[in-house]
């Protein structure tokens, strides 16, 4: 496929600098550009590499001045970063294969009705009373138990794992290897070991939520295990049983979040986060890769560390422990010069 600049920029409502007819048939990073690609620049740290790039053309912010000439034509929107990701979309709905169809061998329980439009790839297992959307793509070796539903234009990928009684939502994305509605981790300590707690409630995941490779959302001890609309999870996360997420919250890969916590919504999580159980993250709260809390933490907060704390505070504790050397050392000659004076 080829597009001009100018086509480019009438599908992202861009402005173009420069020849607005230079062909356009590949993506690459700004600082990787080669002719006939279109990259983007977002990131201001990558600003420099704007003044050298071979990139036939770059999206960039309708802001933004150049310091120095600039070869490539550039095409001024809103936001770049989320014009790429529209232009990349357009280019996977048109490359990308559609699957249609059962294949053979695999297993469909009687009763489950499939979709015409439905993709039921070899080796998927579909449980007794399981309801499958419009459009569902079930992609090989992927498990559904029974009485699971999938909703309206869901992709499962290869190895999903979804227990019984388990809800997903519509438009949802959920990467291979991804188990959805395990046993909680729930054990009551007894004179002769620990006695399992049966977990008996279930995993419900709203409309557009995308789940990473390998992540874990168990199953509630009584209730749901909820996950709200928009939620994106990274690879390699860890959902315990009860846990809610709230809408448009993004979290980063091996985050884990203990029983019963309740996150806001549009809240930011980092890789390597600890969230511990029965704790509240308020809406819009941020907390940075590799902190952990016991605490619940307030709406808008923004915290790293372990235990976590306010960012700024963060800052300044960070400073100062850099700074623990010299402070001992003019600590120690103080002390050498009091005891001196005393002498």
């Amino acid at each position: 496929m080829e597009f001009s600049a100018n086509q480019i920029a009438a599908l992202a409502n861009g402005v173009v600098e420069g020849d607005g007819e230079v062909k356009i048939n590949t993506f690459a990073k700004i600082e990787e550009g080669h002719p006939g690609a279109i990259s983007f620049l977002a990131n201001p740290k990558y600003q420099h590499y704007i003044y050298t790039t071979k990139s036939s053309a770059v999206l960039v912010s309708k802001s933004f001045v150049p310091e120095h000439p600039i070869e490539a034509t550039l095409i001024r929107v809103d936001d770049p970063y989320a014009t790429v990701a529209h232009l990349l979309k357009m280019v996977q709905q048109l490359v990308t294969p559609v699957h249609k169809g059962v294949e053979q061998p695999c297993f469909i329980a009687d009763g489950v009705e499939i979709p015409e439009d439905a993709y039921i790839g070899a080796f998927a297992y579909i449980g007794r009373g399981v309801k499958l959307g419009k459009g569902v793509q079930i992609f090989p070796q992927t498990y559904l138990g029974d009485g699971a539903s999938v909703g309206d234009g869901t992709i499962l990928y290869s190895g999903v794992k979804v227990y019984h009684g388990c809800h997903i939502g519509n438009r949802c994305i959920i990467h291979s290897g991804a188990v959805i509605g395990a046993d909680g981790f729930g054990f009551a300590p007894t004179e002769s070991g620990y006695e399992k707690i049966p977990q008996i409630g279930n995993v419900v995941i709203e409309d557009d939520v995308e789940i990473g490779a390998n992540t874990a959302i168990d199953r509630a001890m009584m209730g749901s295990t909820k996950i709200s609309r928009g939620v994106k999870l990274d690879n390699l996360i860890q959902i315990a049983h009860n846990c809610q997420v709230g809408e448009h919250t993004a979290m980063a890969s091996q985050a884990g979040i203990a029983g019963s916590t309740k996150i806001g919504k549009n809240c930011l999580i980092g890789g390597q986060v600890g969230l511990a159980g029965h704790i509240t993250m308020g809406d819009g709260a941020q907390i940075a890769a590799q902190s952990g809390t016991q605490k619940s933490i307030e709406p808008g907060a923004r915290l790293f560390g372990s235990p976590a704390m306010d960012l700024k505070a963060y800052g300044r504790q960070a400073v100062n422990i850099k700074n623990l050397p010299d402070l001992y050392d003019k600590v120690r000659k103080l002390e050498k010069m009091l005891n001196d004076m005393k002498n």
